[in-house]
């Protein structure tokens, strides 16, 4: 086996004039050193591809265009020798203008990362300008947002190892290993057949490993080269690189009556693609459509969207990816109402929730949520936090003047899970000795697929949990699969795995009835035995049925795809609490209470987890995390020594719950709950921090709210200053196409 390492720009945006890489070649234990020329690789558009003109190539060409993008790829004998030959190879640069800002990018003149694209835009679409959304409205309340971006920071980075030969081989840590197969298939012109893709125990995802990385496309074509296997192994400096999600500049506008009713909403979005365009462009800005309507009657909504190129790390996905900016824009702006109009917060949210009998509900984005009861967790959540107590403890601390000030932040949600291709295959065998074996095309890293799957299985057939084995993640032994994204796998591989274990006992009820000699409608199945219904005395076991049916050639196992008519939407409610030290800024998160309702729960825990995990990243978002990138396009946070991730001693005591209310869509009753604590936390957390620090004049704090940004924002305000938190969207808005129609539920994907 061989080891793999890249060769990085230190650039941000330069011509490459020349590569010698002499040096490296002549070192001891070097096999070869590959640039663009040698491997000739076509360029990727991702697995969401945007547009053409602005792909990737797995080794950069003729430029580069951030800091970190791979120029050469060495392969040597060991890792260590490869890193000693990456010093070796002289890359040499030539500079070119360089923008960071996505509103500056958007500027005349600002420099182009694609000639021939003529703009910055790699994507946008803007509805009728025509159509006044604020017809019916008698004030407005305006901001302009940042959702900043931030790095995935996983345990693993990217990892791949690839067996060439006859058969391709490759190991891959991934959130979705069909995928990607059918990506090498492309990039390589190969046979589906003729790639195995096995993806391992992998240490966390949050959405930054969907696909096929650039990085594994040059690891795979020097495989194939050199036809020796190849190994690389991702450094965490290159994983802060390579794995950014977030990344937007909202404009954002609230329409609202005198009575506290919303009369409309205009919202222009600016999402940062960095240099090339791929997932975080175009698919999040159209999610973040989709649930720009959030839990909230919106009578008319007007909305336009540009993926903006910049020297800077491609934004992919991260966890919610479109669905936590489109909160975090409007429930900040629903506070920001309640000051403007003097309503409190919680008031003026329960004037404007979608009512319970309202579903099916179609929105102005053209989803059409499943079910829902927006008031349920919002009730339950304000009830545990004490929200009254919590009102009037603020209430004396202002009074005396405390230097710590008590912050109370609400947020409400609805989210979308399973919108895109709402299928999954599920597969259940029983062996002749009463074991059995689950399958499903979800792929988990992490999230414990193998624990709710096996007691989905356990709780259809009524077999002890501990006899069944799950099958994942190999491409070989599960024929097809989504994989695990957008919170899809419980509600789509959980209900396939469901379905295919009800034919099983279909089949083994046959069986039952042969030996009990009774008709297959007489015989139930309980407490691991199938008996004639009124008649328990008489009855047979599983494992006689098992081998009774093995003996007779009588398959019991069913393999399908079962597939959903639509998305789901979880929804809930978060309140924060949090001290904020007005001297120094510095913010103490005190409580924070998660009520999420994803539909029917089948493992508490594992529910549990997934909120505690959700809101630990949501809250950082609001208070420490931000990749940062000076104007030079230099990465300033590209180590944990500068990279703000809270340890557990940072974040607070999480109070987690839930209501249930099931969906009609899946036999389950289940939604997705892996995204839905970090959507309802950062709006949530950084309310709590404005409305500690309001009554001195404060209006907005940009995330992430930490110590210096809120000192200096309390500082203007005892200085009279009060900066505006709106200002007019770049021009090149205005020249957008107009979108035609609403679109589905669920952001489009290439079909691949």
């Amino acid at each position: 086996m061989l080891h793999a390492a890249f060769v990085r720009s230190t650039f941000p945006h330069a011509r490459i004039t020349a590569i010698d890489a002499g040096a490296a070649r002549e070192l001891p234990g070097v096999v070869a050193v590959y640039t663009a020329a040698d491997l000739d690789l076509a360029p990727s558009g991702g697995f969401v591809p945007v547009n053409d003109a602005c792909r990737r190539p797995p080794l950069a060409t003729d430029r580069v265009r951030f800091v970190g993008e791979q120029v050469a790829v060495v392969i040597a004998t060991s890792a260590a020798v490869a890193a000693d030959a990456l010093e070796l190879v002289d890359v040499d640069f030539e500079p070119l203008p360089v923008v960071t800002d996505p509103d500056a990018a958007l500027e005349p003149g600002a420099p182009l990362q694609f000639e021939d694209l003529g703009s910055n835009i790699a994507a946008g679409e803007r509805d009728d300008p025509s159509v006044d959304p604020f017809a019916g409205a008698d004030h407005v309340v305006r901001a302009r947002m940042e959702n900043q971006r931030v790095a995935v920071a996983p345990i693993e980075g990217n990892a791949v190892l690839v067996e060439p030969g006859d058969r391709l081989t490759v190991h891959i840590s991934s959130q979705m290993p069909h995928l990607a197969r059918s990506m090498i298939t492309r990039a390589f012109d190969l046979a589906p057949e003729d790639v195995r893709v096995v993806t391992p125990h992998v240490g966390g995802a949050f959405g930054g490993k969907p696909g096929l990385p650039t990085e594994h496309i040059a690891v795979i074509g020097a495989a194939r080269r050199l036809g020796r296997p190849v190994k690389w192994t991702e450094t965490r400096s290159e994983a802060m690189l390579s794995m950014h999600g977030r990344g937007q500049v909202q404009y954002a506008e609230l329409g609202l009556r005198k009575d506290g009713t919303i009369g409309g909403m205009r919202l222009r979005l600016i999402g940062d693609c960095g240099a090339y365009a791929g997932f975080g462009g175009a698919f999040v800005l159209r999610s973040t459509r989709t649930m720009a309507q959030g839990v909230y009657h919106i009578p008319a909504l007007s909305y336009g969207s540009i993926a903006a190129l910049t020297n800077t790390s491609p934004v992919g996905a991260f966890r919610g990816a479109g669905r936590p900016e489109a909160t975090a824009l409007l429930e900040r702006m629903m506070d920001l109402a309640a000051d403007e109009l003097d309503i409190d917060p919680v008031a003026l949210r329960r004037r404007n929730l979608i009512p319970p009998d309202a579903f099916p509900y179609k929105t102005r984005t053209g989803a059409t949520y499943d079910s829902g009861d927006y008031d349920l967790p919002l009730r339950e959540a304000l009830r545990v936090v004490g929200y009254d107590e919590q009102r009037a403890e603020q209430r004396r601390r202002r009074e005396r003047g405390d230097v710590r000030q008590l912050g109370i932040g609400v947020a409400v949600y609805a989210e979308i899970t399973g919108g895109v291709r709402p299928q999954e295959y599920g597969f259940v065998e029983i062996h002749p000795d009463a074991t059995a074996t689950a399958m499903s095309g979800t792929s988990a890293h992490g999230q414990g697929h193998a624990t709710s799957f096996s007691m989905i299985v356990a709780d259809r057939l009524g077999l002890p949990i501990e006899s069944i084995s799950y099958v994942q993640s190999d491409t070989d032994r599960v024929p097809s699969g989504g994989g695990t994204g957008g919170s899809r796998s419980l509600q789509l591989g959980g209900s396939a795995v469901a379905t295919a274990a009800d034919a099983v006992l279909e089949q083994a009820r046959d069986v039952a009835a042969d030996l009990l000699e009774a008709a297959p409608d007489d015989v139930v199945l309980g407490d691991g035995s199938f008996h004639v219904a009124g008649v328990p005395d008489a009855s047979v076991r599983w494992a006689e049925v098992a081998a009774y049916a093995h003996e007779h050639d009588i398959p019991l196992r069913s393999g399908l795809s079962a597939t959903q008519d639509g998305a789901t939407f979880p929804f809930g409610a978060h309140v924060s609490a949090v001290e904020v030290d007005t001297e120094t800024g510095r913010v103490t998160p005190v409580r924070h209470v998660a009520v999420d309702d994803c539909g029917r729960v089948i493992n508490p825990l594992i529910v549990a987890g997934q909120q505690h995990g959700g809101a630990a990243q949501g809250i950082a978002q609001a208070l420490w995390e931000e990749f940062v990138y000076d104007g030079d396009g230099t990465p300033m946070t590209s180590t944990f020594a500068d990279y703000a991730l809270p340890s557990a001693v940072d974040v607070p005591w999480l109070e987690v719950s839930n209501t249930e209310t099931p969906t009609p869509l899946n036999p389950l009753g289940a939604k997705g709950i892996g995204e839905s604590a970090t959507v309802g936390s950062t709006p949530a957390v950084q309310n709590a921090v404005i409305d500690a620090v309001r009554h001195l004049g404060v209006r907005h704090i940009d995330m992430p709210c930490t110590p210096d940004r809120v000192w200096r924002a309390i500082e203007a305000a005892r200085r009279g200053e009060s900066p505006d938190v709106w200002r007019e969207p770049p021009d090149a808005f205005a020249s957008l196409p107009i979108r035609g129609g609403d679109r589905d539920a669920g952001p489009e994907t290439a079909d691949i």
